[in-house]
Formats: structure tokens, sequence, C-alpha cells
């Protein structure tokens, strides 16, 4: 095959330099001079921005002792681009926060420019760093190189994926939980279901320390971790007072006040009153006033389950399934990926070839699941549990159909997070 440069054709891509932001078109461009390949891999692309098509196709290609981590790719047009004959991209997990030190980004990159194009991504949807260009031995040698210097190949196919969590209490103070920690922990308890895919399809886990949600889980995770708190907001008043003074009520009033969701906050002098049984977390009211406010003491995780990009029934947000769950101790983290097990078997015993625990959710209904997995429903499940139909709750006492009034209907005790009467 020919080593020399192709002609570029890029009419299209051209208008992606534009802006004030970095292309990857012009680094692709650039790299093109030293790696010819990317030349022919810029034209290809080309062609299916002006053609609306996708002229890749894959294939099964397997490290040996791995079922998944390499996404093998073939061209359409490999005769007439056949440096993108075989063009895979190896998946390699990256650390928990995405936190590297300069020697391993070189190691990385190495790797990869002695194996394949060169080409990295940081990062992928699934969190992992992407080496893309390889052909079929490169992947190989690849993957034994990666090993051999202390990395781990991602996950893929119908498998649990690579985890993806903020940097969490390792540089923000609104973290919750240790993110990172649980990240490790997930991935050692269950790196045999990462490497060798035997799901009915993918689960991905996100993790975000706070309900600011930086990793995005609630949308791109069958199974988003959210930091959340129990109890009051901390109020520095002192510092309500210092913000009054500098921004002056008017913008309090129309940044912070007006902008509560459940309108929990008012003003008193310099004072913020904040009514904590109506709030529901967003962080805004913090995020604008993150000297004065801090999320409360009593600090866990909101675990959902569902969230997805489109597949069968379009994108979902995942839903509330436990509440609040401590996340702090070894056992705490133990007791989750015990649960992680028992979702995992109800899913896979009873869902459909591909697919995704939302869309089996949606399938059979919310109470069928809480049913299987043996949890209670809770009315902090849904938004409107006066007027959903998603889940039916009983009313406890004398039924009305009999003309009395219900005596002790249930509520939610906040305090003893425990189902109590009146």
């Amino acid at each position: 095959m020919s080593t020399e440069r192709m002609p570029l054709n890029t009419t299209m891509l051209n208008e992606l330099e534009s802006g004030p932001w970095p292309s990857f078109v012009t680094d692709l461009k650039e790299y093109s001079k030293k790696r010819p390949v990317v030349a022919q891999l810029l034209n290809q692309l080309e062609e299916s921005y002006q053609n609306k098509w996708n002229y890749w196709q894959g294939k099964i290609l397997n490290a040996p002792g791995y079922g998944g981590g390499i996404i093998a790719r073939v061209s359409d047009k490999a005769s007439k681009y056949p440096g993108l004959a075989n063009f895979h991209t190896v998946r390699v997990i990256e650390p928990p926060g995405w936190v590297y030190s300069t020697d391993a980004l070189r190691d990385l990159a190495d790797i990869a420019e002695k194996n394949g194009a060169g080409i990295l991504q940081f990062h992928g949807m699934s969190g992992d760093v992407l080496l893309l260009g390889f052909d079929d031995a490169g992947s190989l040698q690849c993957a034994e190189d990666l090993m051999s210097n202390g990395w781990d190949i991602g996950g893929s196919g119908a498998a649990m994926r690579t985890l993806q969590c903020c940097v969490g209490q390792a540089r923000c103070e609104m973290a919750c939980y240790d993110t990172m920690k649980m990240t490790k922990h997930i991935t050692d308890t269950f790196i045999h279901y990462l490497h060798r895919p035997e799901f009915v399809y993918k689960f991905k886990f996100k993790l975000s320390g706070c309900p600011n949600d930086c990793a995005n889980a609630i949308v791109r995770s069958d199974m988003p971790i959210i930091g959340t708190w129990r109890g009051d907001m901390q109020v520095n008043q002192a510092k309500v007072a210092e913000f009054i003074e500098q921004k002056g009520m008017e913008y309090l009033i129309d940044n912070v006040l007006t902008r509560c969701p459940t309108r929990c906050l008012s003003v008193r002098g310099k004072e913020l009153v904040v009514d904590n049984s109506d709030c529901v977390r967003c962080m805004h009211c913090i995020n604008v006033m993150h000297k004065a406010l801090k999320p409360g003491k009593d600090r866990g995780a909101t675990i959902l389950v569902g969230g997805k990009r489109t597949l069968k029934i379009g994108d979902t947000m995942g839903s509330v399934l436990v509440p609040f769950v401590k996340l702090e101790t070894d056992e705490d983290r133990s007791n989750f990926t015990d649960f992680v097990e028992k979702v995992w078997e109800f899913w896979n015993d009873n869902g459909m070839d591909h697919e995704r625990i939302g869309e089996f959710i949606y399938r059979i209904g919310m109470l069928t699941f809480l049913k299987g997995v043996e949890i209670e429903p809770d009315p902090r499940m849904i938004s409107r549990p006066r007027t959903t139909s998603y889940i039916k709750f009983e009313e406890l006492g004398p039924s009305r159909f009999e003309g009395e009034r219900v005596q002790n209907p249930p509520v939610w005790n906040r305090e003893s997070e425990s189902r109590e009467s009146l």
C-alpha cells in the first residue's frame, strides 16, 4: 500500500473548523502529514457527510481472554481507501475521575502510535479512552502492550460497560459521596461482567457526586448514582448578608428566589429562609451562592434506573429506585453490589434480547419490576404521586367507599426514613 498522502477533499468538513472552538478536523489534517491513512479517514468522512451515509461495518475481533473491548470496523469503501479496510478501535478503562499523570498519557500515545494510526479520543460515550485505527494484528498487539503496562481493556457488547464518574470529593466540596472510590469498587467487583459479555444487552453505571450531575448520569446510564443529602441544607447567614451587600436584593430575588422550582426560598431582612421539606435538591441556589449555601451534612446517594439514548422507545431519563442510601463504608458498598446482582438477575431472566433495562421496565411496568427486585414502592419515585397512574399506592384506614373519612393516611417521615401514621 502506498504511503503517499492522499489529496484532501473536505469541503463540508472545513466548516467544522470555523468558529471559536478547537476542531478535530484541524488536528487530523495536521496529523495526516505524518500518517497518510488519516487523509483517507477524512475523505471518507467527507463522503459520509455529503451522502448522509455511514460506510463503516463491524466484525468480531476479541483479544485472547477478553470477550469485548475491541470495536472492529471495516470500511465499505476499502477499495477506494485501502488503509481503512481494517480500522479498529480499542477501548481502555480510564482512571476514576479521569485523573492521569503525564507519564500515563505518554504511555497511551506511544502504544497507539506503535500499533495503529495513533489517534486518541478522550473520552468515548462510555467514558473509555479510545485508541483508533488498528488492523487485526495491531489490535491484538495493542491489547498485549496495554495489559503489560498496567492498563485494562474496556467493555463492549452485551456487558457491563466501563464506569464513568465525576472527580467527586477529590476536588469538589459539593460531592456527597466518594465517587472515585465507589467507581473502583464496582469495577473491581464486577470486572468479569465487563470483560465477558453475558447480559441481554449493555448496562452502564455513571456516578455523580451531587445533583449537578457532572457525569450526565441521569440520561446516559442504566443505573445512575447521584449524590444527595437528607435533612436541612447548610446556610451561612453571614455569607448570605455579604452576598446581598455585593449583588443587591434585586439580584437575589431575580436569580435565586424566583428560580427555585418549588419556591422553597424566602428572605427576611438579610437572612435566607429555606423550607427544607419542599427542597428538591436542584442545586441552583447552591451554585449561585456557593459560599453561603452547601449540601446538608447527612450525605449519601440516590440510585436511579433506566436512563439511555435512543433505541426502542426513544431517549429516557433514570427513574428513582432507591431514594437515599449511604455509600461510606465497605459494608455500604458491598450491600450496594449485592443489590445490583439482584437487579441484574431479574432483568436477565426476564428481559428480551437487545433490551435495555429501562425498556424492560417500560414493558413490564415499574410495579412489577419493584416486586421482582424486592423493593417497596415509594412516593419519591415519581414526581406527582397524587395524579400519576405509574404506581398505585393503597390507602390505609376505612374505605372511602363506606362513606367514612380515612383517619390514618400513610405519610413519609423525613427524619426517620420509615413509614408511619399521623
